[in-house]
């Protein structure tokens, strides 16, 4: 019997960064593919810390990481969703006393993130999103291992693509001819014919807060989730795109409810909470210069589109995405690597 093999990427930065937007398409071009969203961790909004007289969603202290590597911890055991210990089975593994990371049915595959509407070509920027109070679904990838789940974050919309049809599409017919047979992802990814071929599967976990320094002493609770993944993306984004971004947005659905920022929120704590957590990623701790500590990167495993701080349009930041992947998908699987995870 051929065995599985579980291969988890992490996809994180500055809130705004197109996070979710390339976890979608990501996995809407890659087989095997299911996405884990850390906003599904967050604690109660009774339990969150206050600043400036604010629920801080947007610190270390808001999530569950307990919880949060519990669930990394099945899906490198299994490879499928993490379930709800409501839910019968013949290893439970018991997530979080909120039932909204959980499986509801293992009759369905379909995933609830919704498939992408890319922009029409005249427009410059996605437009204001808005929430969704319905489940969505798309067409399962290959054999995809994700049961139908209630995700929090599934129901938010991240809004028209900014990738253009045709740079989804070449995209696409890239990894598909990687796929094919005698090419390397043929190898990673076996028909599902093949009854001795280990198989794979990806999971995408999607957070704005998921790295930290192995070296910190103390380790810090957030320490126990980078040595959980295999693969490791970062996403930049300028404070005035972070801002414009953010401020376009409705609000959220979380645990509690819908939110929606407060006047003054992301001035006074997303930026500088995603400034104070990131600053060791950059050089001499600037990350407004933008300009990342390749040393540190290389030292972490962590892969950035660009190092000179300079913004690196969506299409692009999704081409330089699927290289990295494809590569170190082939270092991990087959022992090789390609020249895919550094931008220039």
């Amino acid at each position: 019997m051929a065995q599985t093999r579980t291969v988890i990427i992490g996809i994180s930065g500055c809130s705004s960064s197109g996070k979710t937007t390339l976890a979608r398409l990501l996995r809407d071009i890659f087989p095997e593919t299911f996405i884990l969203h850390e906003d599904d961790f967050y604690k109660p909004e009774s339990e969150l810390p206050i600043k400036h007289g604010l629920a801080d969603w947007d610190c270390p202290e808001a999530i569950s990481i307990p919880d949060l590597e519990a669930a990394l911890t099945h899906v490198r055991a299994t490879g499928t969703f993490p379930v709800s210990s409501r839910v019968p089975t013949t290893s439970p593994c018991t997530l979080s006393r909120r039932s909204n990371h959980g499986c509801t049915s293992f009759t369905s595959p379909t995933p609830l993130s919704p498939p992408l509407t890319p922009l029409p070509p005249s427009s410059s920027s996605p437009p204001s999103t808005t929430t969704r109070s319905t489940q969505l679904t798309k067409t399962p990838t290959r054999n995809s291992p994700q049961p139908t789940v209630n995700s929090i974050e599934d129901l938010n919309s991240v809004g028209p693509c900014p990738a253009t049809p045709q740079q989804i599409a070449s995209c696409t017919a890239t990894v598909q001819t990687w796929l094919a047979p005698n090419n390397p992802g043929s190898l990673i990814f076996p028909p599902p014919s093949s009854s001795t071929k280990k198989k794979t599967r990806i999971c995408i976990l999607d957070g704005f807060l998921l790295y930290a320094p192995q070296t910190s002493s103390p380790p810090t609770p957030l320490s126990r989730i980078p040595p959980l993944l295999d693969i490791k993306l970062f996403l930049q984004a300028s404070k005035a795109k972070a801002l414009h971004r953010r401020g376009a947005r409705d609000g959220y659905v979380h645990v509690d409810g819908f939110w929606t920022d407060p006047p003054g929120y992301v001035e006074k704590i997303v930026w500088p909470n995603y400034v104070e957590a990131h600053r060791w990623l950059f050089e001499g701790g600037d990350v407004e210069g933008g300009r990342v500590d390749q040393e540190v990167l290389g030292r972490e495993g962590i892969l950035v589109p660009c190092v000179n701080g300079e913004e690196v349009e969506f299409g692009g930041m999704l081409e330089w995405a699927v290289g990295a992947v494809m590569g170190e998908l082939e270092r991990i699987c087959l022992g090789e690597g390609r020249d895919g995870g550094k931008g220039e």
